[in-house]
């Protein structure tokens, strides 16, 4: 006959006698007797989760009567939980690669359901991942405590609100705390970060709060992020998996934790005063560390969360980025005609290309990003200081632009000293002379285009002339004498510098 351990314990916790017990389950008494007496050796007791079955509890009680049968292979339980941890790996498949491993050495398998039985009675005494039913490192789910805490005011005595942010992993139920002045985004992305700094690694899912903080939208059909939200998932190359409007149970293990947070941390605290964040934070971290140090209270769980972490969970996690996330906002913007965009009154210039194109920014502490189509198009290090300043990329601008970008006094200069003295002389009289600096620049830039029509000996030669028979030279001048002059061929290295003259004689003549 089948012994009844489960309802044993449960009637002898309700204080029946062994004679109506055993009239109940159909159990003899000294069997009864026997039951009760090994449970107070394990210290347990009733109320039991629903995972804790006969099964279960033969195999904690009575482990030298587990019903290995002679002639089977019993399954490696330490391997399959290992193996368990891994993305995809499920009981099925694991139980059919024990079936072949059968085969090959031919003994005989236990059946899907045993061996099930088997491994959820081996997990429920050895280890901590099946009290959730998560696999180590899979899920990390978020959310705010519903109470606050508090901070005076040192200067006026103002109580203000704090905010503690949760993380939680459901299989070892490792936890991570933090407060903060708001629950705005740029505070709930914060907690995201140093809360995987805390853990060490990245989970495969996330789940949160449905908030909108992190969620945007969330329809049957679809759910939509923020962008903040979905880049930090996209750098971090986790899943976010937000919890149902009003469905706790999406979310078990943090809004368990977020109660028992509420009286270990937050009502542990709830007599000492505290006159800044980070103050309040220092008590908060030793809160923390004393709840995930301690003890499990269920007779039949072994250990902290803590232990379980660093036992059962750590080395499923993903490892860090090299470089944690950095909080961006993002915004839109057409790109005017001058190829800039309007950040903050600071322009920053997109290829021209996109001059009356949507595009979207992206806007760190120190770098400005522009994205046209998912595609990055342009990256500035971000202005700060007044309002009004432009961060122009040369490669941005067109042809004609560059030309006058280039345009500066010192380039004008430059090229009229390469082409000759006289030249340099007309040139700088050219800006010295012109009402304002933009009058100066744009004389010069006709005068640089002569070098498009005539040689630098013949710009040379005309300069010459001008600055011997005008007091004001200007560029017109400076055409003009070009046209009429005849200007001579250049010297050779080895021409002499002198002539010949003939006589009458040669030509006939008389001397």
């Amino acid at each position: 006959m089948a012994i009844h351990y489960r309802q044993i314990l449960e009637l002898h916790a309700q204080e029946l006698v062994q004679r109506d017990i055993a009239a109940i389950t159909g159990n003899s008494r000294p069997k009864i007797s026997e039951v009760i007496k090994q449970a107070e050796l394990h210290q347990i007791s009733p109320p039991f989760t629903d995972d804790v079955d006969d099964i279960w509890l033969e195999s904690l009680l009575f482990p030298q009567k587990q019903p290995m049968a002679k002639g089977r292979q019993i399954p490696d339980f330490e391997k399959i939980h290992e193996e368990l941890a891994k993305p995809n790996v499920t009981l099925s498949l694991v139980h059919y690669e024990y079936e072949q491993e059968c085969r090959q050495n031919g003994t005989i398998t236990y059946a899907y359901r045993t061996f099930c039985q088997y491994y959820r009675a081996y997990a429920q005494k050895y280890k901590a991942t099946m009290r959730i039913r998560r696999k180590p490192g899979e899920v990390m789910e978020v959310d705010w405590a519903g109470s606050p805490l508090h901070i005076v005011d040192r200067e006026t005595g103002e109580i203000i609100k704090a905010y503690l942010f949760i993380a939680s992993l459901p299989c070892s139920a490792y936890s991570y705390c933090e407060a903060f002045m708001t629950e705005q985004q740029e505070a709930w992305l914060t907690g995201h970060i140093h809360a995987y700094e805390f853990f060490g690694g990245v989970t495969q899912y996330l789940i949160s709060d449905n908030l909108k903080t992190g969620v945007t939208s969330h329809k049957h059909s679809e759910i939509i992020l923020n962008e903040m939200y979905r880049d930090l998932a996209l750098h971090y190359g986790t899943i976010v998996m937000p919890a149902r409007v009003r469905k706790p149970k999406d979310k078990p293990t943090v809004e368990g934790v977020v109660g028992t947070v509420s009286t270990w941390i937050i009502a542990a605290l709830r007599n000492e005063t505290f006159f800044g964040l980070e103050e309040l934070n220092k008590a908060v971290r030793i809160k923390l560390k004393e709840f995930n140090e301690r003890p499990f209270t269920k007779k039949y769980k072994q250990g902290s969360r803590l232990s379980a972490f660093h036992d059962e969970e750590s080395f499923a996690l993903r490892p860090l980025p090299v470089q944690a996330y950095t909080m961006a906002s993002w915004r839109t913007a057409i790109v005017q005609l001058d190829y800039h965009i309007n950040v903050e009154s600071q322009f920053y210039s997109v290829p021209y290309e996109y001059i009356s194109s949507k595009v979207d920014i992206k806007v760190t502490k120190d770098i400005v990003e522009v994205f046209y189509k998912g595609n990055r198009i342009a990256s500035h290090k971000r202005l700060t200081g007044k309002f009004g300043q432009f961060s122009t990329n040369h490669d941005h601008l067109p042809a004609e632009h560059k030309l006058f970008v280039d345009h500066t006094p010192e380039n004008a200069l430059a090229w009229a000293e390469e082409v000759g003295i006289n030249t340099l002389a007309v040139m700088r009289y050219l800006l010295k002379s012109a009402a304002s600096e933009k009058q100066g620049l744009s004389a010069a830039f006709r005068f640089k285009g002569l070098a498009r029509k005539y040689a630098a000996i013949e710009i040379e030669a005309a300069c010459t002339t001008v600055m011997k028979i005008a007091t004001a030279p200007t560029v017109s001048v400076v055409e003009r004498v070009m046209k009429s002059q005849k200007i001579p061929a250049p010297k050779t290295i080895n021409e002499p510098d002198y002539g010949f003259t003939r006589g009458a004689a040669y030509f006939g003549g008389n001397d």
